[in-house]
């Protein structure tokens, strides 16, 4: 079986796109992202993807305008529309703040396109690499895991079970290996990555032979299985009440109160995890402390844009969301769309009216535009079925929706009447009657799922 073949297999076994829908394809230009999309291109069929090439001028290397002409060259080739992010961070710019910046870019052209996946080319070398320096840096066992195939809010890493040199001979092959640009800076011995590769790798191998690479993927499944079993604990374990969406998770908070502090920590790691939060044993200690200590309502910042939160008798952890990843955005201006909200994603279309709950994620309302915004002091909502008008504050807390997400989570709203809160209310007004035509809206949140929601 050729690579392309192999791959197809490899996302149909793993099951790395569960959905159609929409992907953005972070190409830098180099070997691996040039392959990535060439796999992917021959794959998008039978996916039932839709694809999109993003890309990131970083502004430290003076010829990135050029790389950013021949990635949006190789997107024409293939027909695929192309989105151009462009930074000056300028010389000296860290690994460590490249990448951050680069995945806020790649995120904002994710919301701006509506897609459900980013996808990056790292490899079965960039799972090594990883173990190697996560092993020197002093990690726990969890660490030596490596880069996990999938991440938060829909990032897919297909290339993992494959080799740089199996990605460079599929390029020859294809007879495209002119049209990638190796970065100089992973040749730069000042990033620990590029010393790795260059430096200790060979002379690893001299030591210990050819086999080394294999030892170091084999200490990463270990690590590897050894995470999903205190990811299958955190499930098992029934009284804890776990429940996930895209960007967060929340567990009952009485049995960590109740378990030995090494074993909440454990838990609490595990738990991070989930969505892609890091602890390390010094933040994990103080998240256990405000788990056993501190008082509904209040919020504990972990680093990395992550927080957790007392809300009633459950722990929350979820990134915190600014402000302008949440405005507001039309719905129904056409009879069939798609958009993103925050850490929601809204799509619509015309169908027959079925019976809209009172309770749920998904409504009809009758054909018009609306507009999708945050909870407002003094929104009120007519209940579907009750009588007078609530407050849309107290029906969030009703619903345990934690304090600081009330003002970041989405009402459906026509002229100055609130018609829908997906999850905790519908009201009367807007209603089809069943079997006219109507819009039918889903709203699937990126926050943990309540009771009562789908």
């Amino acid at each position: 079986m050729d690579l392309r073949s192999r791959l197809g297999d490899h996302l149909l076994k793993q099951d790395l796109f569960p959905t159609a829908g929409r992907a953005v394809l972070a190409v830098s230009g180099g070997s691996d992202s040039v392959a990535l999309l060439d796999l992917l291109a021959g794959l998008a069929s039978e996916l039932e993807l839709e694809l999109v090439v993003g890309h990131v001028d970083h502004g430290i290397a003076s010829e990135s305008g050029d790389v950013a002409k021949v990635v949006a060259a190789a997107a024409a080739r293939y027909g695929l529309p192309f989105h151009l992010a462009v930074l000056q961070l300028g010389r000296g710019t860290s690994e460590t703040t490249a990448r951050k910046e680069r995945y806020r870019e790649l995120r904002a052209i994710q919301r701006e396109v509506g897609a459900a996946y980013l996808v990056t080319a790292h490899h079965a070398d960039d799972q090594v690499e990883t173990v190697l320096h996560r092993l020197l840096k002093g990690t726990g066992v969890a660490g030596l895991a490596g880069i996990p195939a999938r991440g938060p809010r829909g990032l897919v890493r297909p290339l993992l079970p494959f080799s740089r040199a199996e990605l460079g001979a599929w390029l020859r092959d294809a007879g495209l290996e002119d049209t990638a640009h190796e970065d100089p800076a992973n040749r730069d011995l000042r990033h620990d990555r590029s010393w790795i590769r260059q430096e200790l790798l060979p002379l690893l191998r001299s030591r210990f032979g050819p086999e080394v690479e294999r030892r170091l993927t084999n200490v990463g499944r270990f690590a590897r299985q050894d995470r999903k079993a205190w990811s299958s604990a955190l499930r098992e374990l029934g009284e804890l009440e776990y429940r996930r969406g895209l960007r967060g998770v929340e567990v009952a908070r009485e049995p960590l109160r109740r378990y030995d502090n090494s074993l909440t920590d454990a838990m609490l790691r595990a738990l991070a995890r989930e969505v892609g939060c890091l602890l390390g044993p010094q933040r994990a200690q103080r998240l256990r402390r405000f788990v056993q200590s501190s008082s509904s309502g209040r919020v504990l910042q972990l680093g990395g844009g992550w927080e957790a939160e007392l809300s009633f008798d459950r722990l929350t952890l979820v990134r915190a969301q600014a402000d302008e990843d949440a405005d507001v955005i039309e719905c129904g201006v056409l009879p069939e769309g798609r958009a993103t909200w925050g850490a929601w994603v809204f799509s619509w279309r015309m169908e027959p009216a079925g019976c809209p709950s009172r309770v749920a994620y998904e409504t009809w309302v009758t054909p018009g535009a609306s507009r999708v915004r945050g909870a407002a002091p003094g929104d009120r909502i007519a209940p579907l079925g009750g009588v007078g008008r609530r407050k849309v504050r107290r029906l969030l807390m009703e619903s345990r929706v934690p304090f600081r997400q009330r003002t970041k989570h989405p009402v459906l709203v026509r002229d100055a009447e609130v018609l829908w809160i997906p999850g905790v209310c519908r009201s009367s007004v807007a209603v089809p009657r069943a079997g006219d035509p109507a819009l039918k809206i889903e709203a699937r949140s990126d926050s943990p799922r309540r009771e009562g929601g789908s």
